[in-house]
């Protein structure tokens, strides 16, 4: 994957945002995932665009194993993870075909397992879900430079 073309000067993400999209179908392919956005955000360090802080790897394949295990777990057929780079910060979109949105949860340090989406809201600056003409699109925005400082958190 190469998202820059070569002889190409770095430029804002602002200007000339980075993405990559993948389309998947087994669970298998959860850890493809988390490899797929790492290496997004080696190249968008590359590029030059954006300094990527050592946390924003750990916390955008967090965010990626959470939804794409969701979509997994929730949903039938296949479904698209997008990354996209811009304004200092990465956008991971995952898309499925089930209509049913899922709903977090209040906070229950008694509660085993389903903290996923409570997770994900803690960690990131912005999290939506859409209703689409078919299923669903979950976008969680995690900042690349300090992804754990006082912009996040919901």
């Amino acid at each position: 994957m190469n998202m820059l073309e070569r002889g190409q000067e770095a430029q804002p993400l602002a200007e000339r945002p980075l993405s990559v999209s993948a389309a998947f179908e087994g669970s298998e392919e959860i850890a493809v995932a988390r490899a797929l956005a790492r290496s997004f955000l080696g190249e968008v360090q590359a590029a030059g665009a954006v300094e990527v802080g050592a946390g924003a790897v750990d916390v955008v394949q967090l965010v990626v194993s959470e939804l794409v295990t969701n979509a997994r777990k929730h949903a039938t057929g296949p479904f698209l993870l997008t990354l996209k780079a811009r304004n200092e910060a990465v956008e991971v979109t995952v898309w499925d075909a089930e209509p049913r949105l899922p709903m977090p949860r209040p906070a229950d340090p008694g509660r085993v397992g389903q903290h996923g989406l409570e997770i994900v809201m803690a960690l990131c600056r912005s999290f939506a879900i859409h209703r689409e003409p078919v299923g669903k699109r979950i976008t969680a925005t995690v900042g690349l430079t300090d992804p754990l400082g006082d912009e996040t958190g919901r």
